[in-house]
């Protein structure tokens, strides 16, 4: 009875979560409802998108943050209302989103997908920050001075020999790879898929040969690496601005005023010393967000630190940095937390009952566990991306897809914990003459309660590792820290959202144990 309110109580909460923005908005009212700011998996995003929710935020107006794993998710999210901005790039939604080809002007290039997005989605292209980021081709110094490298040209003679390691976002698109091998016939002996900050490692390491930046990255410098020139001047121009859905610009001007403020302001040189910071030096993304906006005038109080070039690290130990996002951490974990029960709660009401099912019909209870079984082949990253076009980005698709995630232990368990029951046991039931129900209430349920709750706290434990995974798609939780810290290679904040996961797994299977040693009958042994 318990489980069945905490389920329903659950499902209130959820599809409360889906009428608005699916994430944190149903409850208020259009002109009260927080703005949902996104960024995509690489540190200038998180920077940018954290600049428009402080700058926001200043103004008195509510906001919630997402992190994306895509351009695609990010895109998909802001026409389907999930999320309401996120910073973007002229380029990437000329060829990435609008299939077109990479050519023309800044001007021409803002004109056109301004017009396109307005005209076909209704998402509204903002006056550009003030500066581009184009794509940077890099290789080793010793490369480059060894193979007299100094353009793409250059590259393609010898790539061949080369190993790439190049974002999958790159890997796809046509003014990433694909266009790069078309133009240049730029073709690698072996194409390697990393992270934006793993990639300068494995560059400086060894471990790769070659790889994808971006021009104001401020780990180009601080690893010596040789940008390559385009000279077929193959990338389109970059120019960095906010994409603003259609329920944004159509109910909250003051949202759209505030965001207008950053137009122009941010060239090229301020934007590396951010990154420097950001990537180079450590420093929090709230921090360099929050300095940025009070160097340019737009919130009050002079800057805390100079933005150009100076080296204003704050890297400590593990334990305080920690300490310091003490309050942080907590919000993340009841998230996660939250995240968890819903989804576990759901497959135990479920798979339980389906358990019992099969055994009843034993003829083709295998068949049946293993089509359940078939949600655990695939990977659960995929299995979140699966949920987006029929679901959305943010809670409800993450709980669906933790729910499947979590059934074939519970399921397994369950039946086979029942059709094992002591046969002494239930034949002597029989004897005394006890129904069959009977049977299943007082014999065969009490002696398979260790089997049903081992399969539950299986499945709990894997339900608190894969629910890191639901940050991908905006769900929050203790994935944030992990995606963000993968990102910036921040060994911290990866920690930060690892370690108490793993404490949240440990718990969980800890307070389960205790629920198992309540519901099995003295004597039977567990």
């Amino acid at each position: 009875m318990t489980a069945a309110l905490l389920f329903s109580l659950s499902l209130q909460v959820v599809a409360a979560d889906s009428v608005s923005s699916r994430v944190e908005t149903a409850v208020l009212d259009a002109q009260e409802r927080a703005i949902v700011v996104a960024s995509k998996p690489f540190g200038e995003s998180f920077l940018l998108a954290e600049m428009f929710a402080q700058l926001l935020e200043s103004r008195g107006i509510a906001v919630a943050r997402r992190r994306l794993q895509s351009t695609q998710m990010a895109f998909q999210g802001l026409r389907e209302g999930d999320i309401d901005v996120y910073p973007e790039y002229t380029g990437t939604g000329l060829v990435a989103i609008l299939n077109e080809d990479p050519s023309g002007t800044p001007a021409e290039v803002f004109r056109r997908v301004a017009t396109v997005f307005r005209e076909r989605w209704g998402i509204h292209w903002m006056p550009p920050l003030g500066f581009e980021n184009t794509y940077a081709i890099a290789v080793r110094r010793e490369s480059a001075e060894r193979d007299s490298l100094r353009t793409l040209s250059d590259l393609a003679r010898v790539a061949p020999n080369y190993i790439g390691g190049f974002t999958p976002d790159f890997i796809g698109r046509r003014d990433g790879l694909v266009g790069l091998q078309e133009a240049y016939g730029l073709r690698t002996k072996e194409v390697r898929s990393l992270l934006q900050a793993v990639k300068y490692r494995a560059l400086a390491s060894g471990d790769v040969d070659v790889i994808d930046g971006y021009s104001t990255d401020g780990l180009i410098n601080r690893y010596d690496l040789v940008v390559l020139t385009d000279d077929r001047h193959f990338f389109p121009p970059y120019e960095a601005a906010p994409l603003v859905s259609r329920r944004l610009w159509e109910t909250r001007p003051e949202a759209v005023r505030a965001l207008s403020e950053l137009a122009g302001i941010i060239d090229v040189e301020t934007m590396r010393g951010l990154n420097r910071r950001l990537e180079v030096d450590g420093d929090e993304v709230e921090d360099v967000a929050r300095d940025a906006l009070r160097a340019l005038g737009l919130i009050e109080g002079p800057a805390l630190r100079i933005i150009r070039g100076q080296n204003t690290s704050t890297t400590g130990s593990f334990l305080s940095y920690f300490w310091a996002r003490r309050g942080v951490t907590l919000e993340l974990t009841l998230r996660h937390l939250w995240l968890v029960m819903a989804s576990l709660t759901g497959a135990i009401l479920v798979g339980v009952p389906f358990g019992l099912l099969l055994e009843r019909a034993r003829v083709g209870a295998e068949g049946a566990i293993r089509a359940v079984g078939l949600f655990q082949t695939i990977p659960s990253i995929a299995l979140l991306a699966f949920m987006i076009p029929l679901l959305g980005i943010g809670v409800v698709p993450a709980v669906v897809a933790l729910f499947l995630y979590s059934l074939l232990p519970i399921v397994r368990n369950t039946y086979t914990g029942i059709r094992d029951a002591d046969p002494v046991a239930v034949n002597s039931a029989r004897s005394l003459g006890m129904t069959e129900g009977q049977i299943l209430r007082y014999v065969r349920l009490p002696l398979a309660a260790p089997v049903i709750m081992a399969g539950i706290r299986t499945a709990a434990v894997m339900t608190v590792g894969t629910a890191t995974l639901a940050a991908f798609i905006g769900a929050g939780g203790l994935g944030d820290p992990i995606v963000a810290g993968l990102a910036l290679a921040d060994t911290r904040m990866i920690l930060a959202g690892a370690i108490p996961a793993a404490l949240l797994a440990l718990g969980v299977d800890a307070v389960l144990s205790l629920v198992e040693w309540a519901v099995t009958p003295r004597g039977v042994a567990v």
